[in-house]
């Protein structure tokens, strides 16, 4: 294509920006709590160049690492190319030539065998190193400091899989980070990786089961004792990808399932669970045991929420008549069987989010992104092509939710959680909010006390500079900055 297309993937939100840029002493409108010092990452898929097809999706375009680093009540902004092997190869050619999204079988020739990954769903942070990850590849290594790309990453020649989540967990008390990447020996392969690396950044653990079926596994959790894997019935089929089509179809025939093995045994040990026919998620509030007890809450959905996924499956579902909510499914590790029980906590939505510390263990309260079903239709935007216009705070032992509401034509990207010094206060949320106004779109960060959303934000900060939705966000301490590996 000479073009951009005419679609909900590239207009909207999701217009393409294409920017580069580094902007110092952005306009701050209240006062930022002096506690917030660090880095805001921000993982943005922002294509480079008119796709090869008009139907492309923005899981397919490059990414972006952005960043907004807050010091001493001063805020900068920076924004650059994850230079992948696919990025350079584009950008050498000036044009598009990596085809349809996760389809290998419709790039241009020129590109065989080139890395395929576009590194743009979730910058992670762990042991000194920050890294841009996509699902579909491995991770690549970004300078935190001047966001230059080192390199594509795999652990000093360790890792063997082919691929890494962009779901890590960090544990908060050892500093492990479990992660596991998904066709982990090629393209549609039931082989899923299970890896573990020590609290300074080393592989100690690489271990291969197989899926029940070739499975698009975005998330995962990890709790005190286990490893926790669902697997929805999105899938993958090589033919298909032979014949020049999606490489992701949802079969709402096909029962889920969910994988738990004790998370430094040995995938032997894995248990399966069956689950209800045709539900999705892609995000995991958080999991936890309680003595024989393994409890999972999930942003759960009847079917799956992307509607080329539906669309390849043959499904023919308005995104309005998508059903689901907050669940929490609990397994009896004592008992036999694959059965479990399923409770619901909240009204549906996505992105959630709750304190690092509090990772893999019992929690009581968590924040995240839905549409306010009493507000203002949402604006066109992300990848789902449907933007979230509020935010929830729900305390999951009575079941309490508090809302902000969006103003019309607003939208909200995934918010990090900021912890503050006193534990008593729940710290601070942080997000980008997009407004339209007319044919303009206007960016700024909103700083919300976490315990008291529906006050609305307590400082802003106004970006001069259009932004595309975001998938992911990482909040990184100015603490941690001063130890990375690169400088």
């Amino acid at each position: 294509m000479t073009g951009f297309p005419d679609t909900v993937q590239f207009t909207g939100l999701n217009v393409p920006v294409r920017i580069e840029a580094s902007v110092r002493d952005l306009e701050v409108e209240g006062t930022i709590p002096p506690e917030i010092n660090g880095a805001f990452f921000r993982a943005v898929p922002d294509p480079a160049h008119p796709p090869m097809f008009e139907d492309d999706v923005a899981l397919n375009h490059d990414g972006m690492i952005a960043r907004f680093l807050f010091e001493n009540g001063a805020v900068d902004y920076d924004i650059k190319y994850v230079e992948t092997a696919r990025y350079k190869a584009e950008k050498q050619a000036r044009r598009a030539l990596f085809g349809r999204y996760r389809n290998p079988f419709t790039d241009d020739p020129s590109v065989a065998g080139v890395d395929r990954t576009v590194a743009n769903t979730t910058p992670i942070w762990h042991a000194g190193r920050l890294f841009m990850t996509k699902e579909d590849g491995r991770a690549y290594e970004v300078n935190p400091h001047t966001l230059e790309t080192a390199g594509s990453w795999d652990y000093h020649g360790a890792l063997r899989s082919q691929t890494m989540t962009a779901h890590a967990r960090i544990d908060p008390d050892t500093g492990e980070m479990f992660f596991f990447g998904y066709e982990a020996g090629g393209l549609c392969t039931r082989d899923v990786a299970y890896c573990i690396a020590d609290k300074d950044g080393n592989l100690v653990s690489e271990q291969w089961f197989q899926n029940p079926y070739v499975s698009a596994m975005h998330d995962f959790a990890i709790t005190g004792k286990y490893a926790v894997f669902p697997v929805f019935p999105t899938t993958a089929d090589l033919d298909r990808l032979k014949a020049g089509g999606a490489h992701w179809a949802h079969q709402q025939e096909l029962e889920s399932w969910v994988g738990i093995l004790p998370r430094h045994g040995k995938v032997e040990e894995m248990r399966w669970f069956k689950g209800p026919k045709g539900v999705s998620a892609f995000h995991i509030m958080n999991a936890y045991d309680d003595g024989d007890l393994v409890h999972l809450d999930l942003c759960l959905s009847d079917t799956n929420a992307f509607p080329f996924m539906r669309e390849a499956g043959g499904l023919n579902i308005a995104q309005q008549a998508i059903g689901g909510g907050l669940i929490r499914w609990t397994f009896d590790m004592a008992k036999e069987g694959d059965g479990f029980d399923i409770r619901p906590l909240g009204p549906p939505g996505d992105m959630p989010r709750i304190p690092d510390a509090q990772q893999g263990r019992p929690y009581n309260h968590a924040w995240y992104l839905s549409i306010n079903p009493q507000g203002f239709p949402p604006l066109e935007g992300g990848p789902v092509g449907t933007a979230f216009n509020c935010l929830f705070r729900i305390e999951l032992g009575n079941g309490r939710l508090e809302m902000m509401p969006l103003d019309r034509d607003m939208a909200i990207n995934e918010p990090v959680h900021i912890p503050a010094e006193d534990p008593h206060h729940e710290g601070w949320l942080m997000f980008v909010v997009d407004r339209k106004i007319a044919d303009e779109q206007k960016s700024e960060i909103w700083i919300v006390d976490a315990g008291e959303v529906a006050k609305g934000p307590i400082a802003k900060v106004k970006v001069p500079l259009r932004l595309r939705a975001q998938v992911h966000g990482w909040w990184v301490p100015a603490r941690e900055l001063a130890r990375s590996k690169l400088k």
